[in-house]
């Protein structure tokens, strides 16, 4: 490996700008990609009566909605607005040019197990434990409807355990914060939703795996239990959900920008 030596004026421009100091902008949370998970000829999941891609995208954009409402400051960026198939690389990659603060993935569940039901945030991690690495397989699976796939995302393949060693090379900068915002998310569903809270996990997922800022994938409720599927079809939930999501989010910039 080449040695990289960095000139000392610069690097004493780099200490410096990890301090606040005056004449140095303060660090703001100002854009945002809400991304509704699947889309288009990818339905995601399904329950009897509903399809993933139409819930997470009826929430997705009321989250928009909400913020822009109460803070204009942030801008929100979707990656789709209508049932559309933005591709998976699409997604992140729009986060990354857009070079935005934050970025939130919405889906809904399933599970064989109809008994089971509550919301989850992921955030990227190698943690896949058997349940983990069945959302870590589904989702990332949609990759498999597109063109040259193999091309795309340089050989992974979602259904081989053997891809996933890829994930464990590199470890998110951006985990801390992930990991906070997945937690006050969580705890808004437990708290003021009136959701059953699973907690916040870890799985190797290739959308947050690929944005280069905190990032998390919310999972609103499982579609596989039939009370759920109800509730989440429900317009009223639908705005209590996304005002969970969007409380979580204040609370983070609020936070993140308080240490300045």
């Amino acid at each position: 490996m080449r040695n990289i030596v960095i000139p000392f004026g610069i690097s004493i421009l780099l200490v410096l700008g990890s301090f606040n100091t005056v004449g140095i902008t303060k660090y703001k949370v100002r854009k945002i990609v809400i991304d509704p998970g699947h889309g288009g000829k990818d339905p995601g999941t399904h329950g009897s009566i509903s399809k993933e891609k139409d819930i997470a995208l009826k929430i997705a954009l009321e989250v928009g909605r909400v913020i822009n409402d109460n803070l204009p400051d942030v801008e929100v960026i979707f990656t789709r607005t209508d049932d559309s198939f933005p591709k998976l690389h699409e997604r992140s990659n729009l986060a990354n040019k857009k070079d935005v603060d934050l970025f939130i993935s919405i889906h809904a569940n399933w599970v064989s197990n109809p008994s089971i039901y509550g919301t989850e945030t992921y955030v990227m991690g190698v943690q896949n434990t058997a349940g983990n690495f069945e959302v870590a397989k589904r989702e990332n699976s949609v990759i498999l409807l597109e063109d040259n796939y193999e091309t795309k995302y340089d050989g992974f393949n979602p259904e081989s355990p053997d891809s996933y060693i890829l994930f464990s090379l590199t470890q998110s900068a951006f985990q801390e914060r992930s990991l906070r915002l997945a937690g006050l998310i969580e705890d808004q569903f437990k708290t003021r939703v009136g959701r059953k809270s699973r907690g916040v996990k870890q799985s190797s997922l290739w959308v947050l795996w690929n944005t280069a800022m905190p990032s998390v994938l919310v999972e609103v409720g499982y579609l596989s239990n039939e009370k759920e599927e109800k509730e989440l079809n429900d317009p009223l939930n639908q705005v209590y959900i996304a005002s969970g999501i969007y409380r979580a989010f204040r609370d983070y910039k609020m936070e993140l920008e308080s240490m300045n």
